[in-house]
């Protein structure tokens, strides 16, 4: 990979909606917890976006509490009087506790604390799926409309995927809509797909590996429909002469001929920083030719017609009251499929922690490189589900590890020591600084491989 062949506005697009997104996120996080602990007296001492070890890049006083932005984009922190947290701070311990501390008020009081962050990020990703049905609606690629079958990588070419198959169903589900077919892949053992190629019935059953090459490359895609080569927009093109319009099909590259995107991707591979011929069918009955610049990775610059549009969507209006309950399914069908992998990479050998797991570097990845508010809104709530999910985990130093003392406090009578707090809250911090950084190497290894 050279500097040359970065796309940059792609890669700060990504970063930008990445920082928006996590911010949102951990903003609102947070305020579960500061709404709930004011809500029960407590005295919160500061309220952080990212944490601000030695110093902060803003701060400010309002009242008793301290409101700041820290320069480690890695979360963010309530400070609760009284209670044992990220900020370790121990010599407020070492005194009586206080009306207005955490530790004096009921369990059941404290349970709730614990529990507002993650209880606001699930609220908001169903808020959020609901606003998405309701402004845009949702959009689905029926499999019945690709009359020109699939167009398959390397990776679905070396599983026995050709150019031009039909996929009918996935483990024996029929499948309806396309945007269903990566989902039932990923979320099996292994997978056997049902296929109509040139008229016959046949099955492939993906080969051992599979499932770990595909996560490897990030679930990037390996079978999309197949279309012509249709014109959107030429604003990118660098033209040496003629010129295409929106509507043409493109047909042919320096005297090469084809049907499909696929075929037009072969045909350019290795024309790089060269002037090539483009054969443009115009109305359906003109052919015409441009000549155009490619640049050092062979892109011509131009823009495709969606594949929705060309082939057919389905797509279904939600009125304000109707996109509530749709939202509130479509957000725990998405919980469930995430609890279903999480599930997996302790039961299958097919899916590997080191393959699935990502640091900031691939999250940032999924907003696709474009600022496209649908993208990143709907991104955004799965990023809530996920990290509503991962907190409730009982791990020292997440919610639900503060939660699950408490409820074992509510259950037996007796509260777990300070000091035994103290040590839990270490070794959490321990593991989940160990995670963050295995990730982040994973992410450096994938962009060096």
């Amino acid at each position: 990979m050279t500097l040359l062949a970065v796309n940059w506005s792609a890669l700060f697009a990504n970063i930008g909606q990445f920082i928006l997104s996590f911010s949102i996120l951990v903003t609102l996080h947070e305020m579960g917890h500061f709404v709930t602990a004011k809500w029960f007296g407590c005295r919160v001492d500061k309220f952080y976006l990212f944490f601000n070890p030695w110093f902060s890049l803003w701060k400010t006083q309002k009242g008793e509490t301290e409101y700041g932005l820290g320069w480690l984009p890695l979360g963010g922190y309530v400070k609760i009087a009284g209670m044992i947290d990220e900020s370790m701070d121990k010599e407020q311990l070492k005194q009586p506790a206080q009306p207005y501390e955490f530790r004096a008020k009921p369990a059941w009081q404290r349970l709730i604390i614990m529990l507002g962050g993650v209880t606001v990020n699930f609220i908001l990703a169903l808020v959020l799926f609901a606003m998405i049905l309701f402004v845009w609606g949702e959009e689905r690629l029926p499999v019945a409309n690709l009359k020109y079958g699939v167009m398959s990588d390397s990776l679905a070419q070396s599983a026995g995927i050709k150019n031009g198959d039909k996929i009918t169903a996935v483990n024996g589900k029929p499948l309806r809509y396309v945007e269903d077919l990566t989902k039932g892949i990923v979320l099996s053992e292994r997978a056997s797909l049902s296929i109509n190629r040139e008229g016959r019935d046949t099955t492939v059953t993906l080969p051992k590996g599979f499932l770990s090459s595909l996560t490897k490359s990030q679930l990037s895609g390996f079978i999309y429909p197949r279309t012509p080569v249709i014109i959107q927009s030429d604003a990118e093109v660098k033209y040496v002469s003629g010129k295409m319009l929106p509507g043409d099909q493109l047909i042919g590259v320096n005297g090469t001929y084809f049907r499909f995107f696929d075929e037009y991707i072969d045909a350019k591979k290795e024309l790089k920083n060269q002037n090539i011929t483009l054969s443009l069918l115009r109305n359906g009955r003109d052919t015409v030719q441009a000549v155009v610049k490619t640049d050092a990775v062979s892109r011509t610059g131009l823009e495709q017609k969606d594949v929705y549009e060309i082939l057919g969507s389905e797509k279904t209006q939600y009125s304000f009251f109707g996109a509530i309950p749709a939202g509130i399914n479509y957000g725990i069908d998405r919980l469930k499929d995430y609890v279903t992998g999480i599930r997996l990479l302790f039961t299958s050998k097919e899916h590997k922690v080191s393959d699935n797991l990502g640091s900031f570097i691939s999250i940032g990845k999924t907003f696709g490189g474009t600022w496209d508010w649908k993208r990143f809104w709907m991104m955004t709530a799965l990023f809530s589900i996920i990290l509503a999910f991962m907190n409730i985990l009982p791990i020292p130093a997440l919610d639900g590890g503060h939660a699950l003392f408490t409820i074992y406090e509510m259950i037996t009578g007796r509260k777990p020591s300070d000091k035994f707090m103290e040590y839990a809250q270490m070794v959490g911090m321990a593991l989940l600084l160990g995670l963050m950084l295995y990730a982040f190497g994973l992410d450096i290894w994938r962009l060096f491989r």
